[in-house]
């Protein structure tokens, strides 16, 4: 099995009672305001709306003691976006926490992955 995508993956949600405050998903907006500088940008490159992105930072901004994402305004200069120094923190304890939960279960994946029937179509 060398070389072979694993087909089982890990997601880790941190959640605040009901809601999702941070997941893979809003790491990865995150990701993408601090690569762009945008929302809608960010947003597109994940092939969500921008009212699904902004929904989204809302919710993380709201979850976390301080926000995680500043917006300016929109207008002809354009509003961006930037990850405040707390969005950074958080984004990368995620990414951190991510790699470490990988690792921890690596073993025991690929012996999950071992008794997953082949859905691959070949013989």
């Amino acid at each position: 099995m060398p070389g072979r995508k694993p087909l089982l993956k890990l997601r880790m949600r941190l959640m605040l009672g009901d809601e999702i405050a941070l997941g893979p998903g809003k790491a990865d907006l995150l990701e993408g305001i601090a690569e762009t500088g945008s929302i809608a940008a960010a947003g597109r490159a994940l092939d969500m709306s921008y009212k699904r992105a902004w929904m989204l930072v809302e919710t993380m901004n709201r979850c976390f003691r301080n926000p995680l994402v500043k917006a300016g305004r929109g207008g002809r200069q354009g509003g961006g976006a930037i990850l405040t120094v707390q969005g950074r923190k958080v984004l990368d304890a995620y990414r951190r926490m991510e790699k470490q939960a990988d690792k921890a279960v690596a073993a025991e994946m690929r012996t999950l992955q071992r008794m997953l029937r082949d859905i691959s179509g070949k013989q």
